[in-house]
């Protein structure tokens, strides 16, 4: 920025254009309807007051806040006296204007409790100067006197400038809260995306591991065939898996998930001996609650392989009806068969605490622990309750 570009910033910051356009036009109107008489006495005092005022006029284009209160009321005085001193002398009756817009301008820039005063003060000068016996023309006292309404204009358009002022800020704070806003929400989703791919891809790879352990297993004790099946298996979990990536990528632009269909491939994909049963009429769940009950079935049977290898896994996918406005899914397994023993390394370090967390972000509640009685009693029981 040069040093022209400066200094035209710095005096048309903060004026509107009508401001500029009245700052022009009086300085015109002085310079064409005040004319001195002669270059001596009288006439150099108006050509001196007249350059004075016109001076003081342009500290109207000033961006408010350069002037400390004290220089303000110093530059209005001044403006004031001229005026009072121009108006007595000169004899076409057009300084009045200046005037007019010095009581108008203190209006504008100083607090109410101080131009009312101010005004009042130069309407009595402006008046007392007309009636003084050194005043040179006819120009009734009652110009003088009504000099000091224009600061009511001046006040008018300090609450206008103040209500416009106030209601960019309130803008610019709504935009920043909407920017806040949209960032938290972006975060939140980056977050959510990432714990949607941690969890299926860890889920495969701890499925892998659990057969390729049973896989290890076997071929120790000699079962070749059931080895060969456990590879099967782990072979199956890897496409099950590369599915189960793609289909996230579906769900995070918002598909619709097929719930059902997909806990029944989890399922055959876990265990040889799991069922799943769905109670009540079924309805389409939003997308992302849909998704926290597939995280925590994989949760829940990467557990139960984990802990009790080879027994019977149930799943129940219930929607009552006496509480449309809530769906709930329960994972149960069996005791652990007699002479298995837990598999090590297997897990996808969510657990408890991450269904927890996950089930908060929407909402619903986990409940989990080992059943004591019946015919599943040394097992474990996930119930998970989610609204919607």
């Amino acid at each position: 920025m040069d040093r022209t570009q400066a200094v035209t910033r710095w005096f048309t910051a903060d004026n509107n254009p009508v401001q500029i356009f009245g700052t022009v036009a009086a300085l015109t109107v002085g310079a064409l309807a005040v004319r001195p008489v002669g270059t001596s006495g009288t006439g150099l005092a108006v050509l001196c007051l007249l350059v004075l005022e016109s001076l003081l006029l342009c500290t109207r284009l000033i961006p408010e806040g350069r002037f400390s209160p004290g220089v303000q009321l110093a530059v209005l005085c001044a403006w004031s006296v001229g005026a009072a001193a121009l108006m007595s002398l000169e004899t076409s009756g057009a300084s009045a204007l200046f005037a007019y817009f010095v009581t108008g301008h203190a209006g504008y820039r100083l607090e109410a409790r101080r131009s009312l005063p101010f005004a009042a003060v130069t309407s009595a000068l402006c008046a007392g100067a007309l009636l003084s016996p050194w005043s040179g023309h006819g120009t009734s006292w009652i110009v003088g006197a009504f000099t000091g309404v224009s600061v009511l204009v001046g006040i008018s358009n300090r609450a206008h400038t103040d209500a416009l002022r106030s209601a960019r800020a309130a803008a610019e704070q709504a935009e920043l809260a909407a920017r806040a806003v949209a960032r938290a929400e972006a975060l939140a989703e980056r977050a959510r995306i990432a714990r949607d791919v941690h969890d299926v891809l860890a889920h495969s790879l701890a499925g892998v591991n659990m057969q390729l352990e049973v896989t290890d297993a076997l071929l120790e004790a000699g079962d070749v065939d059931r080895a060969r099946q456990a590879a099967q298996r782990a072979q199956s979990l890897v496409r099950s898996g590369l599915t189960e990536v793609q289909r996230t990528v579906g769900d995070l632009r918002e598909d619709a998930l097929p719930l059902v269909e997909t806990l029944r491939s989890l399922l055959a994909s876990a265990s040889d001996a799991g069922t799943l049963t769905v109670d009540g009429p079924p309805r389409e769940l939003p997308v992302r609650l849909a998704q926290v009950i597939v995280r925590c079935a994989q949760e829940a049977l990467t557990n139960a392989h984990k802990y009790a290898p080879g027994a019977p896994v149930r799943m129940r996918l219930e929607y009552p009806e006496q509480h449309a406005e809530e769906t709930v899914f329960e994972v149960v397994n069996s005791a652990p068969p007699e002479g298995s023993r837990p598999l090590a390394g297997a897990g996808s370090g969510m657990g408890l605490v991450g269904m927890r967390e996950r089930l908060d972000l929407v909402g619903g509640t986990v409940t989990a622990g080992p059943i004591v009685d019946g015919e599943d009693a040394g097992g474990w029981q996930v119930r998970v309750v989610i609204p919607g």
